[in-house]
């Protein structure tokens, strides 16, 4: 998976369709986030790099259910090109 600023948009893009706020923020996360169900918000220590960044918001992700109606064309192809890349690291293990 790409580990890019752009592509962390693309992710935090498809969180925001969602109806989700991801916001970094300053703490002590045992796993680096904190996830708010009742407010959707997602809190990401700000401290962490790009590449953990994307792996937290790709992990928290696949927890939802998600309801492909309300996504773009564009947030769909990112989820897509998500789940393809966590079922070949799947098949690999």
């Amino acid at each position: 998976m790409k580990h890019t600023k752009g592509w962390l948009e693309k992710i935090e893009n498809l969180y925001q369709e969602l109806e989700y706020n991801v916001r970094y923020e300053k703490g002590n996360f045992n796993s680096g986030y904190c996830l708010v169900m009742d407010n959707k918000v997602v809190v990401i220590n700000k401290f962490l790099d790009t590449e953990s960044r994307i792996n937290i918001l790709v992990d928290i992700l696949t927890t939802f259910f998600i309801e492909e109606s309300r996504l773009s064309k564009a947030s769909m192809l990112t989820l897509n090109s998500i789940l393809r890349e966590i079922k070949a690291q799947n098949e690999t293990a």
